[in-house]
């Protein structure tokens, strides 16, 4: 199976990344708190240059990579966000990227990597087929594959999210954290854990794509099918040989929840309406599960934005509810 992430490697990471992922901010959440009845705080990924968290583990992956010696190009497979950290940081070493998404990928999303200069290759209806082109391309360029959340450098940058929570505010009780295929809830967790180990750490789901959710109550990894869903950075599930996530958000993850379409849509145009923020669907889950009863505010609770990145034509859908 490998050997697992320690949080010895989510340190290594919060060295290595600086300059590059920005340390963001956690803010109260004044109209959430008052929905809620406890205070709400909001870590703000969506301010990462790309908007997105997904930056973390990308640039952990790369520079890693680059301190080993010199990089020919790399190759991802990625719903978008994790696609354009890799593009972004790529552009910055100079070295080419590859991205190979399904067919399903939000135009704004692939025009913001065209923008970054990744080589963009539409791959299929599904994340495992553009996981597939990857590994093509791999084996006919000589690529080094950047994989999207099952892989220790990438859980490692993730997790660094974790350890700035526990440095600003040691009083969280909870933290949620939206939930694919588990790389950014497995090193949150594992950064957390380590840190306050009865602080609670809880994954969202949205109900057209919880993989890991069917997974962990199976005990193995299930090839759930997917349906369309405003959440589409949570889409892609967690491969069939998943070596790392799965194991950590069984033992490390208190609980996951999942949220509906409707749900994620309310809280998409709360934090619009109330917080001015502009949030894409997978960033809204942890603020649906909150508005809906589904996880309970603690004293202090934690809620991870983790993007911006939704599409113009959901933005003008959202804005006319206000």
């Amino acid at each position: 199976m490998g050997t697992a992430p320690t949080i010895r490697d989510v340190w290594a990471a919060h060295r290595r990344i600086v300059g590059v992922a920005v340390r963001t901010p956690l803010t109260e959440a004044s109209a959430l708190s008052a929905a809620v009845g406890e205070a709400v705080l909001l870590k703000h990924e969506e301010m990462q240059a790309i908007g997105a968290f997904k930056m973390r583990g990308a640039a952990n992956t790369l520079l890693h990579l680059a301190e080993l010696g010199p990089v020919p190009g790399v190759v991802t497979y990625s719903t978008g966000n994790h696609g354009m950290g890799v593009a972004y940081v790529a552009r910055r070493l100079g070295v080419p990227a590859h991205v190979c998404l399904p067919d399903v990928v939000p135009q704004t999303k692939l025009d913001g990597l065209r923008r970054l200069g990744a080589i963009v290759d539409l791959s299929g209806p599904t994340q495992e087929d553009a996981a597939r082109r990857a590994q093509e391309l791999e084996r006919e360029y000589g690529l080094f594959v950047v994989a999207p959340f099952d892989a220790v450098d990438v859980v490692a940058g993730q997790g660094t999210i974790g350890l700035e929570l526990m440095e600003e505010d040691p009083e969280i009780d909870t933290v949620l954290v939206p939930l694919s295929g588990g790389g950014l809830l497995s090193g949150v967790a594992l950064a957390v854990k380590a840190n306050a180990p009865g602080t609670r750490v809880i994954g969202v789901c949205a109900e057209g794509a919880r993989a890991m959710y069917e997974s962990v109550r199976a005990g193995r990894p299930v090839d759930f099918m997917e349906s369309p869903t405003l959440a589409d950075s949570l889409r892609g599930g967690i491969g069939m040989e998943n070596r790392h996530t799965l194991r950590m958000v069984r033992s490390l993850v208190d609980d996951i929840v999942l949220v509906s379409e409707q749900e994620i849509e309310q809280a998409m145009v709360f934090l619009l309406r109330e917080e001015r923020m502009v949030v894409e669907g997978a960033a809204a889950v942890g603020v649906a599960a909150l508005l809906t009863g589904r996880v309970r505010a603690c004293s202090r609770t934690a809620v991870l934005i983790t993007g911006r990145n939704v599409a113009s034509d959901v933005l003008r859908r959202l804005s006319a509810q206000i």
